[in-house]
């Protein structure tokens, strides 16, 4: 009986690993650094800013840094009770073409992202739209750069998958397995591209850039005001709507982002739109979760199990299998400019992913809802309180 649950679980291993390799080898799209062109559009940058006091002066900074030839920085101050704030009003004093919008409050049936960057669009002038996060920093070349990929290719869309910032234990460690199981769910750079695909779709909320016809025909995020996860909602009705072309590449050293800086931080930030991520697609979620609950942490268990009772061949399988899936995801985690090494964390990161998957789908959709940013929003994610 062990050698049967252990040759299943190797070619669960097997499946998992090749799924990876495929993620891997077709997800090499990136945007190749320009510089400006005096006939560039109007570019708006809105960041919503939340209690950010530990990053947006950097972030800040490195936007108005931006080589391009006519934009506007806009930042929604959400309401913040930390120093966000005025440090934004101190930088707003030196450089006037940073506007500061001391946000409203959330209207009944919103999440407080989509609103703040609402409120930015509303009176963002730019023929293009840049939402960004507050935790990144911009390369003077990136916007300018990820615009002439957009005109150049006629898009009306295009997301970066940011470089991640991985500098405390917990990020090394868990952050690359996290962001890596995100996109085996969702499938290549290159389905998501492909307009072929509409059920394939995602952004990064870090970092998306939008013409304002684009944006404003697809209903803009108020179209996606009571969802969690806003960015994967937003890409969704782009790739459904089938007008504009989205396109989603590696930011290759132009733009980064340390998203968060402990467990404790990792752990709510994704326990509050994994499950969403899913919500829709029950069968693959089932089956996703099943590839990754044999790979960790069920099969090293079988793996010893194997071991003491002397089963080599059935242990070898599972190592080797093990082994195999490791080294897949050492080279896409370098190619995605983690850290050397990253992949050898891969066990203990898809078992902290599958608890975080847990967590967030007994909160969504069973328990009381996530709280985020000092908001907590209830059971099914359309209501906000």
């Amino acid at each position: 009986m062990l050698i049967i649950v252990a040759l299943l679980l190797s070619g669960a291993n097997v499946i998992l690993g090749l799924r990876w390799l495929d993620v891997v080898l077709r997800s090499q799209a990136k945007i190749e650094p320009c510089e400006p062109k005096g006939d560039f559009p109007s570019l708006s940058i809105i960041v919503p800013a939340r209690n950010e006091e530990r990053s947006i002066a950097r972030c800040v900074n490195s936007l108005l840094a931006t080589r391009h030839p006519d934009f506007e920085l806009i930042v929604v101050d959400d309401r913040s009770t930390d120093a966000t704030r005025p440090i934004l009003d101190a930088i707003a004093q030196r450089d006037p073409r940073l506007k500061v919008v001391a946000g409203s409050e959330l209207p009944d049936g919103w999440v407080g992202k989509p609103w703040a960057l609402t409120q930015g669009a509303r009176i963002a002038r730019g023929a293009w739209l840049l939402f960004t996060d507050a935790d990144t920093q911009h390369a003077p070349l990136a916007a300018p750069s990820v615009l002439a990929c957009a005109l150049e290719n006629g898009c009306g869309v295009v997301s970066l998958l940011t470089d991640q910032q991985t500098i405390g234990l917990a990020e090394r460690l868990l952050l690359p397995t996290i962001l890596f199981v995100i996109m085996l769910g969702v499938g290549p750079t290159d389905d998501v591209n492909d307009p072929r695909k509409p059920d394939v779709a995602i952004f990064n909320g870090q970092y998306i850039l939008v013409s304002r016809v684009a944006y404003d025909a697809i209903g803009g995020h108020e179209a996606v005001r009571a969802e969690i996860a806003e960015d994967l909602e937003l890409a969704r009705r782009f790739k459904r709507d089938g007008r504009f072309r989205i396109f989603l590449a590696g930011a290759d050293g132009l733009v980064s982002t340390r998203m968060y800086r402990s467990f404790a931080e990792l752990w709510q930030g994704f326990v509050k739109n994994f499950a969403i991520g899913a919500r829709g697609q029950p069968v693959r979620a089932a089956a996703g979760t099943a590839l990754l609950a044999c790979a960790s942490p069920i099969a090293p268990f079988v793996a010893l199990a194997c071991l003491i009772e002397r089963q080599w061949l059935a242990a070898a399988f599972l190592l080797l299998s093990g082994v195999a899936i490791v080294a897949v995801a050492e080279v896409g985690m370098r190619r995605a400019r983690f850290a050397p090494g990253s992949g050898f964390a891969v066990p203990l990161g898809l078992a902290v992913t599958l608890a975080i998957f847990a967590t967030s789908l007994y909160r969504t959709l069973l328990g009381g809802g996530v709280e985020w940013r000092g908001r907590r929003y209830g059971g099914g994610l359309r209501r906000a309180r």
